[in-house]
């Protein structure tokens, strides 16, 4: 994990660290997918524990994860892994993902825990519910071919059903994300400072105002705004169907002809490069979905600064990691999407603060939940747990306080 991504996550400021049990035994692991990818585990293990809980993401290590030391002392081990390609997600396939959390779920099963519990924070909370929807469903209806039209084996693979699933600040799943934060002023897809002056919400000319005052834009330059970005997000998908037949098109040929040149074709890379994906209205403008977010996203306090850099959601992928995961149109990994599948004890925190999933994105994904075995909670923070005030605990420590009752009533803890 980069140390960027160690900041953003919250272990690097504004986080309460709690200390580590004494007696806790952590050990390094490797797993092989069921489809031959291997993916990495640390195991902390807490003596006495029946109950063990599973941290993933699909794009970052959680290795350092504030949470992990606070379920140690709730009484739980805890297991955090990689998928395939951890803080690199140029080719992360969703599908290909929640093998990877498949291969650690079995692990715990067969490492003789008596109760496995998921933990999903931020876009690890879609990946959990994705992988959770799979899992309890009969194996000939799990999902076996992804949107780019490659074969996976979720049907053949075992899948282990969790106990009961952990959800903080999950987001609304990447494609989502980004279809809320894509940039639909952008003209020229080659070229990052091109302009649709009208559709431009960094221009003051449609309501933009830098920080402190919040920006102020009318209803039909939002509702214009939308539907642009979903314009977008579709023409971007017809580009990435278009390559993803390019390269199946090579493969099908090489199975025929056996001819290298076929599969040099089918080999080389067709990466989509998609600028400016750090603008959503709601960013700005704090009078849209109100609550206790501050002015700026994500990446920073200056989104009309860093909607022009380097790093943003998206930036680079292949086609076939475009349409699993970015595409809010074609991914299966949307949360209201996957919840309807959720059968299993939940609870659901999210952070009074978030920018990436403000209060009526929480709502509307913890009611799509189907098991009525859940607990809906907001506690102040901001979606990396920082403290949403000086004045107020981090969010971490808030969030620890409310999933430790709910545990404990449950599930078995260590003492």
């Amino acid at each position: 994990m980069t140390a960027e991504a160690v900041d953003r996550l919250g272990a690097g400021r504004d986080v309460e660290r709690v200390s580590r049990p004494d007696d806790v035994h952590t050990t390094l692991h490797e797993l092989a997918t069921f489809d031959g990818a291997r993916v990495m585990g640390v195991l902390h293990e807490r003596p006495g524990a029946r109950s063990v809980i599973a941290l993933a993401h699909p794009r970052q290590s959680l290795a350092h994860h504030p949470m992990i030391d606070w379920f140690l002392r709730m009484g739980l081990s805890v297991w955090t892994q990689d998928t395939r390609s951890p803080n690199n997600d140029i080719a992360l396939v969703h599908e290909q993902a929640i093998l990877d959390v498949a291969a650690g779920q079995v692990f715990l099963r067969d490492h003789g825990y008596e109760t496995v519990l998921t933990f999903g924070h931020s876009g690890g909370g879609t990946l959990m519910a994705f992988y959770i929807e799979q899992a309890a469903l009969p194996p000939a209806q799990r999902i076996d071919v992804t949107p780019a039209g490659r074969p996976v084996p979720l049907p053949a693979a075992p899948m282990p059903v969790p106990d009961g699933a952990l959800f903080l600040a999950p987001h609304p799943g990447q494609g989502r994300v980004l279809l809320n934060c894509i940039d639909p002023s952008v003209a020229d897809e080659s070229d990052p400072l091109s302009v649709i002056p009208e559709l431009n919400m960094y221009d003051p000319a449609n309501g933009f105002a830098e920080p402190p005052a919040s920006s102020s834009y009318s209803a039909d330059f939002v509702a214009e705004y939308r539907a642009a970005q979903e314009r977008r997000i579709r023409r971007i998908d017809a580009l990435a169907d278009e390559l993803a037949a390019e390269a199946s098109a090579a493969r099908a040929r090489h199975a025929e002809t056996r001819d290298p040149r076929d599969r040099r074709v089918a080999l080389a890379p067709r990466i989509i490069t998609t600028y400016r994906t750090d603008a959503d209205p709601r960013y700005t403008d704090l009078s849209l979905d109100p609550g206790d977010r501050p002015y700026g996203s994500l990446f920073g306090r200056r989104p009309d600064l860093t909607n022009y850099g380097l790093v943003g959601f998206g930036r680079l992928t292949t086609p076939d990691s475009w349409l699993s995961t970015w595409s809010a149109f074609r991914s299966n990994a949307i949360f209201e999407r996957c919840a309807p599948g959720i059968h299993i004890p939940t609870i659901y925190v999210d952070f009074s603060g978030d920018q990436a999933a403000p209060t009526p994105d929480a709502t509307r994904m913890f009611a799509a939940i189907a098991t009525p075995h859940k607990l809906h909670a907001t506690v102040p923070g901001h979606h990396f747990g920082q403290p949403l005030t000086p004045t107020h605990p981090p969010g971490y420590t808030l969030a620890a306080q409310t999933f430790h009752p709910w545990l404990t009533t449950h599930y078995p803890l260590a003492p």
